[in-house]
């Protein structure tokens, strides 16, 4: 069966949101975590590394320390990995917070204040 290399990242970064989603909702015991989503995983095309984009529902310091609560359990995240996946080595896990909603939301906004309800975009 002959595969095209750039698949497999793709498949593995999909396990890991999987397993990621999953221990973040049912084993994670820090308090600081609090309700997180898993957006988007991407892994170096050498399996070394994941990137872990989250969208962490608070306030500035709400998601900070979530992303402090994220970063201390990194060790229980690539065990859970380790146990979802079969690779030679579990990839370093990197939490990092995603803000395209936020952007979204404010391009929107702006949107809005330029033509404001009744009014005929140009």
């Amino acid at each position: 069966m002959n595969r095209t290399p750039g698949r497999r990242p793709q498949r593995v970064a999909e396990a890991i949101r999987e397993a990621v989603a999953e221990f973040l909702t049912s084993e994670a015991r820090d308090p600081r975590i609090g309700f997180v989503t898993v957006t988007q995983v991407k892994v170096t095309p050498d399996l070394k590394r994941a990137v872990v984009a989250v969208m962490i529902h608070g306030d500035e310091e709400a998601k900070r320390q979530c992303l402090y609560g994220l970063a201390h359990a990194e060790g229980a995240v690539r065990r859970a990995i380790a146990a979802r996946l079969t690779v030679k080595s579990v990839p370093e896990v990197v939490f990092e917070l995603d803000r395209d909603m936020e952007r979204a939301l404010r391009i929107d906004k702006l949107l809005a204040e330029l033509h404001p309800p009744g009014e005929k975009a140009p």
